[in-house]
């Protein structure tokens, strides 16, 4: 810690982090033993979370992250949104087709951010805020792609980068996505839709440049 930043906001996010990473909660003994402090100075960070609905407590006194952080949450879409806009512009205008930065939402793909091409005679309309199974579609299946390339120690093993697909969410149409990769807490896929038969060869390797451009622009 140095001397412009606080100890106990600190503690707050790290035991947030915490909770964020276990699906059954952490008990105030653990938290203590995880963050280095006694348990009084547990009670007073959950106590605190509480109050601001970020933290909630079961009747077994188990902490796990409230439903305040979901408020939160709705701010994020347009912050990575944003930022993804200039690689999304780039990939729509190179290829020539629909580009979109899709998100994970439950268990659905949800498109946060589409930009068309401006110089093509006809393309796919596919509009933010359109939503699909993550089995189907590009989109969706690159990001169960890439949950299943990540070995049990986060790293991710080799594979073919990008997911093709035909005629799934629309006939005619098709896809081409690749996964965000290395960009914690954000899960998601940048990938192009296309009226074509067959996607040509270059477009996967574009959606992978642009993956890792949006990638680099919400590390």
């Amino acid at each position: 810690m140095t001397a412009e930043t606080s100890q106990t906001l600190d503690r707050g996010l790290r035991v947030l982090k915490l909770l964020a990473d276990t699906d059954h909660g952490l008990t105030v003994t653990e938290l203590s033993h995880k963050l280095g402090v006694n348990r009084t100075v547990v009670y007073r960070l959950l106590a605190t979370l509480e109050q601001h609905a970020l933290v909630r407590r079961d009747l077994g006194g188990r902490a796990r992250v409230g439903l305040g952080v979901l408020g939160l949450g709705r701010q994020v879409h347009p912050l990575v949104r944003e930022a993804a806009m200039p690689a999304l512009r780039s990939l729509a205008e190179d290829i020539g087709a629909t580009a979109h930065l899709t998100l994970v939402d439950g268990a659905e793909a949800l498109a946060v951010a589409v930009v068309e091409p401006t110089w093509t005679d006809y393309h796919v309309a596919y509009r933010a805020g359109f939503r699909h199974p993550l089995e189907r579609g590009a989109a969706g299946k690159a990001i169960l792609s890439a949950r299943q390339q990540v070995q049990p120690a986060g790293e991710a093993v080799d594979g073919p980068g990008y997911t093709l697909t035909h005629g799934e969410l629309e006939a005619g149409a098709c896809g081409a996505a690749a996964p965000l990769l290395g960009v914690t807490g954000v899960e998601g896929s940048v990938g192009v839709v296309m009226l074509a038969e067959v996607v040509p060869e270059r477009v996967g390797t574009r959606v992978m440049d642009a993956a890792r451009e949006v990638a680099e622009a919400l590390r």
